[in-house]
């Protein structure tokens, strides 16, 4: 033949199945990478609404956003200001993984909602030309029940409004969580509440699962009261101070003598706080 050369077939086939080897080996690899990318554009989303919230506790004698509609429905975000409000200019309201809404502006459910999609769109009543949909939620037991000295007596799940937070600047506030990701727009979790026993749907009523959501790799963003923003784990929401008389040595802590039977099986080997 000239004395060419050329692969044989065998060659060919060694060499192919090596790269599907490291393809196999890496792509778990870039995908961690990429998802702590999108992990550090959500921290900085955190940052942000940290931001609004501090301006806006500074220019309301330190409370937070008052809530209206009584339990089960604190509407906090109409008193957002107008400027970040539209979900489509405002993109704050969403973690880079969860972006698309479950309803699409016409109020027809588009997507089945869960953990790698958004809540909303919520038009009218004060909510922007666009509506607001997004993929976190705020701490409900820092708002201020509407109107002023009257409203509900208890929050959502029968937690006294006196239990609430109200005003910034708590003593424990780097522990107290201000904002993170979530199902919903507002979270009221109770120290009791198990996770979600499937990883990927949405939360049923139970107000931890709104939040205790595998986003990345068993941590959520979240913003907390002293208006700093870090990782959490999702075992270490439940020792987080999320009312007045909420025990962060409850049932699903170390201190509480938690047992890896009493967690889901998604959950079951990340680490316990």
């Amino acid at each position: 033949m000239n004395g060419r050369k050329a692969f044989t077939l065998v060659e060919l086939l060694v060499v192919i199945a090596i790269i599907a080897l490291l393809m196999a080996i890496l792509m778990p690899a870039l995908n961690r990478v990429k998802e702590q990318g999108r992990m550090v554009k959500c921290l900085a989303n955190m940052k942000q609404w940290n931001l609004i919230a501090a301006m806006y506790t500074e220019e309301n004698q330190g409370k937070y956003w008052p809530s209206d509609g009584g339990t089960p429905c604190y509407w906090w975000i109409k008193y957002v200001e107008d400027k970040y409000k539209d979900w489509k200019a405002n993109k704050l309201w969403f973690c880079p993984s969860a972006q698309k809404p479950e309803t699409d502006e016409r109020g027809v459910t588009t997507a089945v909602l869960n953990i790698y999609n958004a809540w909303g769109i919520y038009k009218g009543g004060g909510l922007g030309a666009n509506g607001i949909a997004g993929s976190i939620g705020i701490n409900g037991y820092v708002l201020i029940p509407y109107p002023p000295g009257g409203g509900a007596a208890t929050y959502e799940g029968g937690v006294s409004v006196q239990n609430g937070w109200k005003t910034a600047g708590a003593a424990g506030s780097n522990n107290i969580p201000l904002f993170t990701e979530a199902l919903r727009f507002d979270l009221w979790p109770l120290e009791n509440q198990r996770p979600p026993d499937d990883e990927y749907a949405a939360w049923t009523g139970n107000n931890m699962g709104r939040c205790c959501i595998n986003r990345h790799q068993g941590f959520v963003s979240t913003a907390f009261m002293d208006f700093s923003a870090r990782r959490v784990g999702l075992k270490e929401l439940y020792t987080l101070k999320w009312h007045r008389g909420f025990n962060t040595a409850g049932p699903y802590t170390k201190a509480g003598h938690v047992t890896p039977a009493m967690w889901p099986k998604w959950i079951r080997n990340f680490p316990d706080y």
